[in-house]
């Protein structure tokens, strides 16, 4: 399985995101042969919705499956609470975590759920959360949450 070349397109779309004006996570979900069926980035800002983040997006944009059970979500950061109950739900059974340590959210649940959770600890990933945190503080605490 190529992990990482299915995360160069959840890279590819977490750049669109920050160049956008958005929050710089992106996302795909791919099937066992490493296709992507749908790919997207968090669209908080530019959709004023704060639904749309990045696994979210991707999810959407992939339509509706027979089964998810052969499926891959791949991500830019850790999956946020509201993320991994998705990827739960419809029993994703891989995730693909671009990077945790800016933000771990519900990676150790997953795992307590029997998901199977990759984290590649991708310094490309890490180096774009941390310029972006840097750059937009007050964004990145509204999106994870955190008072201002």
């Amino acid at each position: 399985m190529d992990y990482e070349a299915m995360l160069a397109v959840a890279i590819e779309e977490a750049r669109l995101g920050l160049a956008e004006g958005g929050i710089p996570i992106g996302a795909a979900l791919c099937d066992r042969d490493g296709n992507v069926l749908g790919r997207g980035h968090n669209r908080r800002v530019q959709e004023d919705d704060p639904s749309i983040h990045g696994e979210t997006d991707a999810f959407r944009k992939a339509g509706r499956q027979t089964s998810y059970r052969d499926k891959i979500m791949v991500t830019t950061l850790a999956p946020c609470w509201y993320c991994s109950g998705l990827v739960r739900q419809f029993n994703i059974p891989t995730v693909v975590v671009g990077e945790s340590r800016t933000f771990h959210g519900g990676i150790d649940w997953l795992r307590e759920q029997g998901i199977e959770v990759i984290d590649l600890d991708s310094a490309e990933c890490k180096a774009m959360m941390d310029d972006f945190i840097r750059a937009r503080p007050e964004l990145w605490n509204e999106d994870i949450g955190e008072p201002p």
